[in-house]
């Protein structure tokens, strides 16, 4: 074994071992708890429990619909955002704005949401300039749906960025010269070539918000109810491990699903 080998393999172990005990052995334990009764025996009890009730499947519904929703939000917003800042002279201190916000916590930003759409905060303080009543912000799908595309966001701004940023400009030259104007160069060049970084936003995105939970609670309320709900309330509340780890096994078949669709096939090939 040469010494490049041996590098390898010290950066290999550890990593190795990480994977194992920290992503390999608790899947392996959620699967197992599924398949087991309270007494440790097998069972597909909880299986047909989730398949055969209406209740879980419009979770599973609610989920999807919503992180579909989050997804399309956040792209529609996001991808102008990547362009235009790949216009800018300082491309990278306005992209670092768009980060910032990611290194704050998830608790404290949802709590200051509350304070800007609660009944007595900002908004309807604004509102009140004009005549307009207080209204309920709070507690609605709509109120949901901001605070969740806004905190997802950043996750679908960078890799479309990147994705943009690494495109050779000699392309959209070419294009130019060959007549295209700009609306034939961004929807023939620009786009196709950045769909990598579009799939891998809409992964980062969309595999995140079908397990929202916290936001679900705190702007949602109770009209807003996912798997990520469902699962929360049977591992803290009801202490149903069993059912909440079969809801679990569902959701990440449903993100391995959502990564295989999403994933660079071309770059396969290649």
């Amino acid at each position: 074994m040469n010494s490049k080998q041996q590098r390898r393999l010290f950066y290999l172990v550890p990593y190795g071992f990480w994977l194992v005990l920290f992503v390999i052995a608790p899947l392996v334990l959620l699967l197992m708890q599924s398949l087991t009764t309270a007494d440790g025996h097998f069972t597909l009890r909880h299986y047909m429990t989730y398949f055969g009730s209406g209740t879980y499947l419009r979770m599973t519904f609610n989920s999807v619909f919503y992180a579909v929703v989050i997804t399309l939000i956040t792209l529609v917003i996001s991808y102008p955002t990547a362009y235009l800042l790949n216009q800018l002279k300082q491309r990278q201190f306005w992209l670092l704005l768009v980060i910032l916000p990611t290194w704050i916590n998830l608790l404290l930003k949802t709590y200051a949401f509350i304070g800007l759409l609660s009944h007595t905060g900002s908004v309807n303080a604004f509102l009140s300039f004009f005549g307009i009543a207080p209204q309920q912000l709070l507690f609605s799908d709509w109120s949901f749906l901001l605070v969740a595309s806004y905190i997802e966001i950043p996750f679908m701004i960078l890799p479309i960025f990147n994705s943009l940023a690494e495109l050779d400009p000699k392309l959209t030259q070419a294009s130019h010269d060959l007549g295209a104007n700009k609306w034939q160069t961004l929807r023939r060049v620009i786009v196709p070539l950045s769909m990598p970084g579009v799939k891998s936003g809409i992964q980062a995105v969309f595999i995140p918000s079908l397990s929202l939970f916290m936001i679900t609670r705190l702007i949602g309320g109770n009209r807003v109810i996912t798997l990520g709900t469902a699962i929360e309330e049977h591992f803290l509340v009801t202490q149903n491990w069993q059912l909440g780890s079969t809801i679990g096994v569902i959701l990440i078949v449903a993100m391995v699903i959502t990564m295989i669709l999403t994933r660079d096939r071309a770059r396969k090939r290649r």
